[in-house]
């Protein structure tokens, strides 16, 4: 098959696009369609480039499709579904691209924004970013469904694409785009396909009994190596995992039906106690007592590292669901605990009628991204923040769960440029039937080795409400930096430890996470660096790994992403996945496990009383 190399479209070019197609009609968007752009590159070799004439034909194909699901009109669920399901087939089997190519982010933007916006908005109206920019290439309108058809595609079978209808979206999304240990595999993907079609689940929750086959799966990965399996091997494999999920299903169908009709004579349902690993999470200088009591449920919304549910978890939460944006924070989540449901996603696209049993939740929680008050960033102007702020409250009045738990900067509860904001808040709470808590808590007082203020809104619907009170700061100073720090930065023998250690005799600054829009990891603007170099530390970037021997005694060390995570109390054996960057970031943007817990206590105790 000869290779064809397609345009790109750079981020320059394509962001400004983008912005002023929001607000097209799709008639308009029509007369815009092209088939080159003065801005569109090419790499340099591997493949001849496409012809104008084949990116008409492609695009003449496409539009065929669309029109069978009612484009340039509105369209349903069902629609969608078939349109994808031709689309995907279309896309790699027409497209001439090679796996290379395809993953080009640039590439999709171009067919997206030149050669088809029309139909890329019609499919999805007011799209995000995501859809068109390709930020995120496993939600892109059309990159998604070419990689969908290129892990399913059987060469050998007269219908090559045929298990694209095994699954719907949704579900094929749990394999590929969340459970990337699984989905990067095609030789993986196809056998997951195979037997999950022959499976008999009558009675059963798909999804469910899905996303358990998945976890048990990636519980193998790190002992199984799957690609090396013979096909006939790796199907009879995973058969037999998979009658295990049904297995566990069916039982637990059973026990629940046993139990509902034991207590059908019981008013009010009493919660279910759901037995949790005990972790240890902080060192043994911060340590709190373990947690006692489970059986609360919580979703989480902007989970980050999942820094804020472990707190929580030790505080009485069982997460049902965790949503972030970020695919490296959720496999740092996953890793750590593949018990936890993760989709990664922006949340101002959650539909909770996709997830029908987040609602009713005891907790919606979530430390939501740093806002900036209407006077800063203009009156008129809709940045990213305040929409994820707008959108976790429409969440909590569609979910209704008894309390809502959310973190943000001091300012939002304190300063007057924010009293719009609280107001407006304030009312659409009460309007759901809520009581509102507003508070500023400082993390050292609870433990944490670091000055870190952060605003709090608690909001409980009666009789919870009046019940609640804001927790008691702990009755100990916390540790210093040098207490906490000392054991690592002497592990590799540096002399200067111990006096280091002596100088380090204070909490440290705020650790400062960092905009996604800036450079490297650093420890934060000119007075913090400053406030580190104070406790012998050099905050200019992070270190690789803690001073050795050869180190000056006085010199000042750098700090390695393992020991930014001791100072907001995360535990040592936590996990972080990505780059040194995204890690820190991951860290800096963090709940102290230690807050969260003071807090979420005082949650669970209104709720319980």
């Amino acid at each position: 098959m000869i290779s064809f190399l397609y345009p790109r479209l750079l981020a320059g070019q394509a962001t400004p696009l983008f912005a002023e197609y929001q607000h097209l009609s799709i008639s308009e968007l029509t007369t815009r369609v092209a088939f080159a752009h003065e801005s569109a590159v090419y790499v340099a070799t591997g493949g001849d480039r496409i012809s104008a004439d084949r990116l008409r034909e492609l695009r003449a194909r496409v539009v065929d499709l669309a029109i069978r699901a009612g484009f340039p009109h509105d369209s349903d669920r069902a629609s969608n579904a078939e349109f994808d399901l031709a689309l995907a087939a279309l896309l790699h089997g027409e497209m001439g691209m090679v796996p290379a190519e395809a993953a080009a982010r640039d590439v999709w933007v171009f067919l997206a924004l030149i050669v088809l916006p029309d139909v890329a908005f019609w499919r999805y109206p007011q799209p995000p970013k995501d859809r068109i920019l390709a930020s995120d290439l496993t939600r892109h309108v059309f990159g998604r469904l070419w990689w969908r058809a290129q892990l399913v595609r059987s060469s050998d079978t007269v219908e090559p694409y045929a298990a694209l209808e095994v699954l719907g979206e949704a579900a094929f999304d749990q394999i590929y785009a969340r459970r990337a240990a699984l989905g990067g595999s095609p030789h993986m993907v196809r056998s997951i396909l195979k037997v999950w079609k022959d499976l008999d689940l009558r009675g059963l929750n798909e999804r469910e009994t899905l996303r358990d086959f998945l976890k048990r799966l990636l519980r193998l990965a790190p002992f199984v190596l799957f690609d090396g399996i013979e096909e006939t091997a790796l199907d009879d494999e995973l058969r037999a995992v998979a009658c295990e999920s049904i297995d566990a299903q069916r039982n637990g169908n059973n026990v629940l039906a046993s139990t509902r009709s034991e207590s059908a004579e019981v008013a009010k349902p009493q919660p279910l106690a759901v037995p949790v690993s005990e972790p240890t999470y902080v060192p043994a200088s911060i340590r709190v007592a373990p947690a006692t009591d489970h059986g609360l449920r919580s979703i989480e919304i902007c989970a980050g590292c999942g820094a804020q549910a472990l707190g929580l978890e030790r505080a009485g939460f069982e997460p049902v669901l965790l949503i972030d944006s970020k695919a490296d924070a959720c496999f740092t989540i996953e890793s750590n605990r593949p018990e936890w449901d993760v989709v990664c996603m922006d949340v101002t696209r959650f539909r909770v009628f996709e997830r029908q049993d987040v609602i009713g939740v005891d907790l919606l929680s979530g430390g939501l991204p740093r806002v900036k008050s209407a006077a800063s960033v203009g009156r008129n102007e809709d940045t990213d923040e305040r929409r994820v702020l707008r959108t976790t409250i429409d969440l909590a009045r569609i979910i209704r769960p008894k309390a809502v738990l959310l973190e943000n900067v001091p300012d939002l509860v304190g300063s007057p440029d924010f009293e719009a904001d609280r107001l407006w808040i304030t009312e659409a709470l009460q309007q759901a039937g809520y009581g509102c808590h507003w508070a500023i808590l400082n993390a050292a007082d609870f433990g944490v080795p670091q000055n870190r203020r952060s605003g709090f809104l608690v909001a409980l619907q009666a009789p919870y409400h009046s019940r609640y009170a804001w927790p008691k700061p702990a009755n100990r100073t916390p540790p210093t930096v040098g207490q906490v720090l000392g054991p690592s930065m002497s592990m590799n023998g540096w002399p200067g430890a111990e006096r280091w250690v002596e100088g380090a005799d204070r909490i440290a600054p705020a650790l400062v996470g960092g905009s996604d829009r800036r450079g490297g990891a650093d420890l934060g603007p000119t007075g913090s660096k400053k406030a580190w170099e104070a406790l012998g530390v050099n905050g200019s970037s992070l270190g690789d790994e803690p001073p050795g021997p050869d180190f000056p005694v006085d010199g000042l060390p750098k700090l390695t992403v393992e020991q930014a995570a001791l100072i907001q109390s995360i535990p040592e054996d936590w996990h972080f996945t990505g780059g040194k960057t995204s890690r820190y970031r991951q860290i800096g943007h963090a709940m102290p496990p230690l807050l969260a817990h003071a807090v979420g206590e005082a949650v669970a105790a209104a709720l319980r009383s």
